[in-house]
């Protein structure tokens, strides 16, 4: 199956997730929802482990999952924030990103060199981001810059996008020294495990809450399994700053969903900043 397929997968399932935490996020904190999008996630992906060949793990595995851990729990909870305290549409764009912190991280975490075209779609990208608050352009070329300063899911989705830039090398690592599908189907259920005492602690060991929306739950949950499972077969097959580029189209389904579920306003400026991160997107995968 080609990876290109795979990460339009991905990042489908991913703003699905998204869109449904945001409606989870109006009667429940963020640690929860946090949470539920790894915990809820873990039973459809131990339903594969049975098919999942236990490959002979080395340190490096161990050291990649070890790193993995606070990094992805801080990222996760800083998604949820996010994603609570401002438009869907004005944050999940930030999330592409990644793909231009990739140019450093990729090479010193995997040695993966991108060639040029590639470097100048991850750059186009980039200004696409920067042309999701061009309605403030009128306050000087820096109107965007300080639009999003002033923004706080913006500017923590903006330091979600770099821990993601380390964390998808770290995990294509632990791939490369296992599988895609046995670290799929055990990262996930791992993390969740590592992040249950926190949410006990914030929730001050009230945690009967999990179960007090199981349909959108288990939506949730169901979204991120198959998003996770399409993620690493692609990072597998394809370079992980390229995976990550097309995967973030799911910016386009994240504004989408802005309008229609959150009626949120200036979504036409926000899909100009999108479109001009999917030619970014087009440039790396036809050239």
């Amino acid at each position: 199956m080609s990876w290109i397929f795979l990460s339009l997968l991905c990042g489908f399932f991913t703003a699905s997730a998204d869109a449904l935490c945001k409606k989870s996020l109006a009667k429940s904190n963020e640690y929860l929802v946090a949470w539920v999008r790894v915990g809820f996630a873990a039973p459809f992906l131990l339903l594969l482990l049975p098919f999942a060949e236990i490959p002979s793990l080395d340190i490096y595995f161990f050291l990649a999952v070890l790193t993995l851990l606070p990094l992805e729990i801080t990222a996760l909870i800083l998604y949820m924030k996010a994603i609570k305290l401002s438009p869907l549409s004005l944050t999940l764009p930030f999330l592409a990103l990644s793909p231009a912190f990739m140019i450093f991280t990729s090479s010193l975490i995997l040695g993966e060199k991108l060639d040029k075209f590639g470097i100048i779609g991850i750059l186009v990208t980039t200004i696409g981001a920067y042309l999701l608050h061009v309605n403030t352009t009128k306050q000087g070329f820096l109107g965007p810059f300080k639009a999003i300063r002033r923004e706080r899911g913006s500017m923590y989705m903006i330091i979600v996008a770099f821990i993601f830039s380390i964390t998808a090398n770290l995990g294509k690592m632990a791939v490369l020294h296992s599988s895609p599908l046995f670290f799929a189907v055990t990262y996930v259920p791992v993390l969740s495990t590592v992040l249950f005492p926190i949410l006990a602690w914030k929730n001050r060991g009230e945690i009967k809450q999990i179960f007090s929306h199981l349909t959108i739950f288990s939506l949730i949950g169901l979204a991120i399994a198959f998003a996770t499972i399409a993620h690493f077969f692609a990072v597998n097959i394809a370079e992980v700053p390229y995976v990550i580029s097309v995967k973030r189209t799911s910016l386009l389904f994240g504004i989408i969903y802005g309008a229609i579920w959150f009626k949120e306003t200036n979504i036409r400026e926000r899909l100009i900043g999108g479109i001009i991160m999917i030619i970014g997107v087009s440039i790396i995968t036809l050239f």
